[in-house]
């Protein structure tokens, strides 16, 4: 008599960051979904989640044309725990090209009705055609990350457990003495544990860099990302060439003014493929 074998725990376990993104589809285009704890920050979801999420929705429309070329997210207001719906919608579809609107509503009074704008987004997708290409910014000399120790973690905030960060320079600040005199970050960066390389895990590690008026000032002031952008350079030949190797990321300010700042930010593979320029408006508080 042969035996049967055990299949309880032959599935792979699904990664926090694929629960994380699960949208339900009502209509083509219209989805809903459910904040994550695993990807908890002080207040709210982190951010780059968040922007996930929305590319996680024109990704799966049924008529998406090509992949994402820029992306842009503006916050409105915070994500509360819960549910929460996502509208994606291609407003012109060219040839080659396809531009959309994307939307996040959640109902923060419970009431019938009761939905409000959390997020907007825009979107740019294209079939890409083989050209001359080059990268004009070249991935900094920096130690492999097995010679990087690991950050340690930010306390208090639970997606920080959710990536493996190596900190070259510019870490979070170890005393808050107001001493900061630079805003440059640069660290190996990649899920936890590793997962391969797509768009929304792309999207989501362009927001994860702490904020620069933290570093510049050495002082943890109130804060709130506004908008961020994501400019693609990467498809799906550098994504099977990065698998779920790390990502050196590297962001710096530009201007600190009148309540809000600004930074851009870069993404290398370890062979020193550009995958993404980003960049971000950043509220802050005295």
């Amino acid at each position: 008599m042969s035996e049967t074998p055990d299949t309880t725990n032959t599935a792979a376990a699904v990664h926090a960051l694929d629960d994380a993104l699960v949208l339900h589809a009502n209509a083509a285009g219209d989805y809903t979904g459910t904040t994550s704890p695993a990807y908890w920050n002080m207040v709210g979801p982190f951010g780059g989640v968040t922007a996930a999420t929305l590319m996680q929705a024109v990704l799966q429309h049924p008529q998406r044309l090509g992949d994402p070329v820029a992306f842009t997210i503006n916050y409105a207001s915070a994500l509360a725990a819960g549910p929460y719906r996502v509208i994606a919608t291609p407003v012109r579809t060219n040839r080659s090209t396809q531009h959309w609107t994307v939307s996040l509503t959640q109902n923060e009074s419970g009431e019938p009705g009761g939905e409000a704008v959390v997020c907007t987004a825009t979107a740019l997708t294209a079939q890409r055609r083989s050209t001359w290409s080059t990268d004009d910014v070249a991935m900094p000399q920096v130690p492999p990350p097995g010679e990087v120790a690991p950050a340690e973690r930010f306390k208090g905030v639970e997606w920080i457990s959710r990536y493996e960060l190596r900190a070259i320079a510019g870490a979070i600040p170890a005393v808050w003495d107001g001493s900061g005199t630079g805003s440059l970050t640069q660290m190996w960066v990649r899920d936890a544990p590793a997962r391969p390389l797509d768009f929304a895990s792309l999207t989501a590690m362009s927001d994860i860099f702490f904020p620069r008026v933290w570093l510049r000032r050495s002082v943890q002031v109130p804060v709130g990302t506004v908008s961020m952008t994501v400019y693609f350079h990467a498809g799906p030949a550098e994504f099977a060439a990065t698998g779920s190797g790390y990502l050196l990321a590297q962001a710096q300010a530009q201007s600190f003014r009148n309540g809000f700042f600004d930074h851009s930010g870069q993404l290398w593979n370890e062979a020193g493929t550009l995958l993404v320029t980003t960049h971000q408006v950043v509220y802050f508080k005295e």
